[in-house]
Order: structure tokens, then sequence, then C-alpha cells
């Protein structure tokens, strides 16, 4: 079923009944319900308080327009009053439901950032306990008018999937997707609450966003209590620790205390603070690696966050991708806390997707204001990487069992690529090896 047909059908079903409270980019989803016909059928009320001052009057002072918060208290205030005015005549036969958003879609001069929340209450059946749903989205597409009809089709699944598409967590997001796309929006945080969504496991529903196709990362912040992106990396100095982490030590919480420590400090006095994330792709490092599933993934998360910080998923294991969707958030420096093996990596991949192979890949990461604090590994994991990859011609001078930045040598050519980026700074090797100490070995 298309958005029209979807939107008659519910205007069609006796005992679907509600209101439409939208705030920002017009009335995009209550329009849907209206133009298709049947709409006194289905809606019971349809607002948008554009006006700051009326929206204060409305929701209260305080908080900002486009935020959970304020979707909060849309979402309670519509809520209550519909069942104020209604539930005593017509509660016994009807569903109710308010659906709320406030929306940021590109200005005129379009310099800002195009998101919004966007929150349903529903029940399911008559007299029956509410259930909530929560989402942060990011509009991607070039224009208002083409944002506006994205946030529209969006509003309309919504509505329609939390009625007819609740067998699994899987169905009810790509109902809610249907006939979009990530080139037009993305939805980086769902929230869900109530019997509806009983036995749904919050942060495999949260991983499956990226899994999906539906955002390109989400988040998963310290303290468990999940948000969008953008609160957490907004205006940030970021610290970036990428790998797979099939074993989770007390060394790699290191990587990011260390360079967390470190950071310059007129980069931290241009910020809103600093924050250090572990990252992890549902894409393999190696080709012949299946990709992670949402279970393996969430139980990593769990692992890492025990270390103390928040961990970044995302769908690609590319740094030049992490770094690119960070800066879609802060236009601050990105240092990325890795270990020698996974630079090795990175430098190794043929980089198949980009016309310019590993010379286009390097300059999309550097000129994105990033650098590279390269931490020195055990031999061991270097000769590991050597048997599971088609590396050949690279090496190294061992100091101790370790092996760091500066004594690793690709092969040629790329070590003529690696000395300047060493040379240049953007790439920082963490410690140096004593001179007298070293023994070769090539892999």
């Amino acid at each position: 079923m298309d958005t029209y047909q979807k939107a008659l059908s519910i205007n069609l079903e006796a005992a679907i009944f509600g209101s439409f409270a939208e705030i920002g980019a017009g009335q995009e989803v209550a329009r849907w319900f209206l133009r298709v016909g049947g709409a006194s059928g289905t809606v019971a009320k349809t607002i948008s308080a554009y006006d700051k001052e009326v929206s204060d009057d409305l929701y209260g002072a305080g908080t900002r327009y486009v935020s959970e918060q304020r979707l909060q208290t849309m979402l309670k205030n519509e809520w209550d009053q519909l069942l104020s005015q209604l539930e005593a005549s017509r509660g016994a036969t009807t569903c109710f439901f308010s659906f709320v958003d406030t929306v940021s879609a590109r200005n005129y001069a379009g310099t800002n950032e195009c998101h919004g929340w966007v929150g349903l209450r529903f029940q399911r059946q008559p007299g029956g306990a509410a259930s909530d749903v929560i989402l942060h989205i990011n509009l991607r597409d070039p224009s208002n008018v083409l944002q506006q009809e994205a946030v529209g089709i969006l509003g309309v699944n919504l509505l329609y999937a939390a009625h007819h598409h609740l067998q699994t967590a899987e169905e009810f997001l790509a109902s809610v997707f249907e006939e979009l796309s990530l080139q037009r929006i993305e939805i980086d945080l769902v929230e869900l609450n109530g019997p509806a969504f009983e036995g749904w496991h919050r942060n495999k529903v949260h991983a499956s966003l990226v899994s999906g196709g539906y955002a390109e990362a989400v988040v998963f912040p310290a303290d468990g209590k999940l948000m969008a992106p953008t609160e957490l990396l907004y205006k940030k100095a970021v610290v970036l620790a990428p790998g797979i982490f099939e074993n989770v030590e007390e060394v790699h919480g290191e990587l990011i205390r260390d360079t967390l420590a470190d950071l310059p400090a007129d980069e931290t006095s241009e910020s809103k603070g600093s924050v250090g994330l572990f990252c992890i792709p549902f894409a393999p490092l190696e080709a012949n690696q299946p990709r992670l599933t949402v279970e393996q993934v969430t139980e990593r998360v769990e692992q890492l966050r025990r270390l103390g910080s928040g961990v970044l998923v995302f769908r690609e294991n590319e740094l030049y991708r992490m770094s690119a969707y960070v800066n879609r958030f802060t236009k601050l420096r990105i240092h990325f806390a890795i270990g020698l093996s996974l630079l090795a990596r990175a430098l190794q991949d043929g980089y198949k997707d980009l016309a310019g192979s590993l010379l286009e890949a390097i300059s999309k990461l550097f000129t994105q204001n990033v650098r590279v604090i390269a931490f020195p590994v055990p031999t061991k994991i270097l000769e590991d990487w050597s048997r599971t990859s088609s590396a050949s011609g690279w090496k190294w001078k061992e100091t101790s069992g370790m092996v760091y930045a500066d004594d690793l040598h690709p092969a040629e050519p790329v070590n003529h690529l690696y000395r300047y980026l060493l040379g240049s700074k953007f790439i920082q090797p963490v410690g140096h090896a004593p001179r007298n100490a070293n023994s070769a070995s090539s892999l």
C-alpha cells in the first residue's frame, strides 16, 4: 500500500480516532488524512503551533523548540486533552491516538540543522493502556518542499505500522520506512514504551536502525540512556576508537582516556566539551568475514560501556566514512585512537568503492580535520594480521615484543605515503621505541 492508500484505510477504520499537533514543517502528516477523504472518521483535531509564543502558551516555555523535551510535553498535553474531551463519549469503541512532531526543515538560507522529533501515543484496543513511539529524524533532501514531503510519508507510515505491523521489530521498522530511503530521511533514535512493544529488546531495536539501513549510525551513551547522535556530538571535540572488539579489554578504555587527556587546550577551549566513543561497524574488517549480527553488536556495546565510554555503531568500517558522519555534528578536529594493526588494515584496504582507491580514501579522511593517534601493539597482533590478509612486503622493528608506529614499514610504494603522513603529523605515534633495542621482522 502506498501513502495515499494507508491514509485512506485508516480514515475508513471507525475505531481509530485522534489528534495531530505539528510544529515547524507545516501540517504534513495531517494533510494526508485531510486530502484522501473520510477524514472525519480519523481526525479529532489538527493544530500547528508555529509561532514560538503560541507554542509556549500551549506547551510551556524553557525548552528548545526542536527537542525531545518539547515533544514529550506536546505528547502529554495532546493526549490528556483528547481523553478529557472524548473518552466519556466514545472511549468504549475507539482506539485513541495522538501524533505530534516538532521539525526544523531547511530554512530559506539553508543554514540550519535539518532534523526533528516525531512521537505517537496510541491504544491497540478501546480503553487499553497506551504505548509510545519516539523517533529522532534527520532530513536529507536538498529542499524544504521535499523534506516536508518525507515527513508526511513517515508520519502516515508510523500511524499505519502502529496499528497493523507490530508482529516483530523488523516488520515495524520496515513499515515505518516504506517509500523512503536513507538519502531522504534518517531515523537515528527509536524509543518504544508500553504494552504494544512488550518483549522487544530496546538496544537491539536501536541497533537495527543501522543494520536495517534506516541510519548511518546510532549512539549508545555510556550512561545507558538512548539519545540522538546530534545531542552527544554537537560542537564537541571527539575521540573515536574503532574496532570489532571480539575481546574487550581494559587497554581499549586506555586508548580513549589517554587521547582525551592529551587533546590540545586550544581545541577543547573552542568546543562544548569533549567526548570519547568506541566505534563498532557492522561491516567486517576482512572481506572474507561475515557482517556482525545485531546480537553480536549489542553484546559488545554492553561490554564496552563498562569501560566508561559510549559506543557509536556504524554501517560501514572505513575511517573516512566515520569521520564524515561525525563532521555532520561538529567541525572541531576528530582524533582516531587506534592500534597499529587497525592502521595497517586501513592502509592495506583496496577501497574498491572509490575510483581513487587508497589515495582517495586518505584524502577524504584527512581533509576532514582528522588526526590518527597510533598506539603501539604487540608483535603477535601484527603477525596474526599477516596470516589473515594478503599483505606482503611489510616490515617492522620490534622492541621488547612491541611495534611502534615509527617502526612500521608498509610495502612500497605505500611506505612513501605512510612516511609522508607521519612527517606531516596526520598520523601521530604514541611513544617511541629506544633506537638501540630493535630487531627487524617482516610480514
